[in-house]
């Protein structure tokens, strides 16, 4: 059975293709329009090539699986009214007498997308999936795990901005408990991250990134996200989270007037300052405390039951500071988080129950790379007539760990794009780890972006656990462990302020050419690791295509891009 994944159009649009049971393609649309999180898109982009990849017609599709539920919205939209009917009575009766066009429009937005994509509406069965089902089934059905309990946390979808739960042996999905907006986790978060001079809905990492340069003690923030233990439940403060429009800095602002009369200015610039750095880690320390929470007082039962076994997605499972407390957790022993868990994920949620519904096992996700790919033919006719030097090579692999042993920074272009927001050895900017100023030179002359932030290591396998204080598996960059002592000082250009490093651990089996030239590294250096982010510039998307891997080239200070068989020289 065929099934064509679609995600909200909200923000990360996305598309993937299931056939009995097995991932064949998954891509967010922003790879294609260049346009960050394609805002208010129709994913036909992805789409398309998920069929091209796929080796499908639009009239071979006959089940769509759409990450956005009516019936959800109908569910919850009471519970949504009594909690904001206080402080935000005009959004509470909105709820109610706008919910016809809400749920109409959440009936319509597929089948626009479906027809803009020449798939025809009339020829194919169409699902709804409630947000945060799509969310714990992108977890859980490719962990690989036959049970465990789930936890999914965002900002909000429909009105649910937190669920727990577990997926018995058959697959089964329970609801253990469900939080409403306006309490949410993300909102709290993302909140504080426009109030800390970054992007709401994108910035969250900086403030992650931030917060080990501060000390959380010198504010308590418990008060705007408070917990009441007896009812085990959270509530944010209106007055300072999310606050309504009436009461904001700037109508585009999520923090209330309040807040800035509270802790001062909001922060500008790029720089790491007071107070900002404390209310940074502030704001994180305060996060984590209420997430462990969760987890003790809904799923202990379930995760004793179930092995220790947890997944986890929505947008906050992307704070790899949070995933390593939680992995920490004495009643935890395997965490696996979706590498998509933001809303591009949702798409492969989505597909995933209808394909288990349909009586087929889901195979595990044991790599990301679910995208776009090129053949050398397809580079040379972007790259031959450019005015870089531009010559094939005998091995990529031996010609690129050359280069970095050498001290150089290499972009590394490769067969099939990721999926999801973390660069893992297919679209990445590559250097040697151990040569101090690396990461501040790829910071400033090749990303554009702040000079404090962090890199993380592309380390071989074997050597994961020798190097980082972990025994759990990490492929995917979405958890961050301690760099043992004997390490920090051999690579620091990927050691945190705190001592903490957010590894990919890389097989042969997973990723053969990047594995090759890692090796290749090694032994060279003596290093099994490499500096390893994404292959792009501030504010703009992970590169997709040649054509935007050349764009990047020429609009940054890189000197060096392998891609695909080919070495491609800046000349000075």
């Amino acid at each position: 059975m065929i099934v064509l994944g679609l995600g909200n159009r909200h923000h990360d649009p996305s598309a993937c293709i299931i056939i009995n049971g097995k991932l064949i393609a998954a891509a967010e649309e922003e790879r294609f329009t260049r346009d960050k999180h394609s805002v208010g898109a129709h994913p036909i982009n992805a789409i398309q090539y998920c069929l091209k990849e796929a080796g499908l017609k639009p009239e071979d599709i006959t089940h769509v699986a759409h990450a956005a539920s009516p019936e959800a919205y109908d569910r919850h939209k009471w519970a949504y009214f009594w909690r904001a009917l206080w402080k935000r009575p005009s959004y509470a009766f909105k709820a109610i007498l706008k919910a016809h066009l809400r749920k109409k429009n959440f009936a319509s937005a597929p089948l626009e997308t479906l027809q803009l994509a020449g798939i025809d509406p009339n020829r194919i069965t169409l699902r709804h999936v409630e947000h945060h089902i799509a969310h714990a089934a992108s977890a859980f059905y490719f962990s690989g795990f036959k049970s465990a309990a789930f936890m999914t946390m965002d900002g909000s979808g429909e009105f649910t901005s937190t669920m727990l739960g577990y997926f018995d042996e058959k697959g089964e999905i329970h609801i253990i408990k469900e939080f409403i907006v306006p309490d949410s986790l993300g909102f709290f978060y993302a909140t504080l991250t426009d109030y800390l001079g970054f992007e709401h809905d994108d910035g969250e990492y900086k403030v992650m990134g931030m917060a080990p340069y501060g000390d959380a003690s010198r504010y308590d923030l418990s008060d705007l996200l408070p917990y009441d233990s007896k009812n085990k439940t959270f509530r944010v403060n209106d007055d300072y989270i999310y606050a309504i429009k009436s009461n904001r800095v700037h109508p585009n602002k999520f923090f209330s007037k309040k807040l800035v009369k509270r802790l001062g200015p909001e922060r500008e610039g790029d720089a790491l300052l007071e107070p900002y750095i404390h209310i940074a880690a502030a704001t994180q320390k305060r996060f984590e405390e209420v997430s462990l929470k969760l987890i003790d007082d809904y799923l202990s039962d379930c995760l004793k039951k179930m092995g220790g076994r947890l997944v986890f997605s929505g947008g906050c499972a992307l704070n790899v500071k949070l995933n390593k407390k939680i992995i920490e957790h004495p009643l935890v022993t395997d965490l696996w988080v979706q590498p998509a868990s933001n809303d591009a994920g949702l798409c492969v949620g989505a597909a995933a129950i209808i394909a288990h519904e349909e009586g087929h096992a889901i195979a595990p996700m044991t790599h990301s790379y679910w995208g776009p790919q090129f053949t050398d033919s397809e580079i040379e006719a972007v790259f031959s007539s450019s005015p870089h030097k531009f010559t094939r090579q005998k091995s990529i692999t031996e010609t690129a760990s050359q280069l970095l042993h050498q001290g150089e920074v290499v972009a590394w272009f490769q067969g099939r794009m990721e999926w999801g927001p973390r660069a893992l050895g297919n679209r990445s900017i590559l250097g040697n780890p151990a040569i101090q100023g690396t990461a501040d030179k790829i910071n400033d002359v090749i990303k554009f972006r702040e000079l404090w932030r962090p890199f993380c290591p592309s380390i071989l396998s074997e050597y994961g656990s020798k190097i980082l204080h972990t025994t759990h598996d990490s492929p995917f960059m979405t958890f961050c462990f301690e760099v043992r002592d004997e390490w920090k000082n051999k690579v620091p250009e990927i050691v945190h302020v705190d001592n903490t490093a957010r590894p990919q651990f890389v097989t042969r089996e997973a990723n053969p050419l990047y594995y090759e030239l890692i090796e290749k590294f090694h032994k060279l250096s003596g290093l099994p690791l490499l500096i390893n982010t994404s292959l792009n510039r501030k504010g703009e998307p992970m590169v997709c295509s040649p054509k935007d891997a050349l764009q990047m080239f020429e609009g940054s200070g890189l000197k060096y891009l392998a891609i695909g068989n080919f070495l491609v020289e800046k000349q000075s």
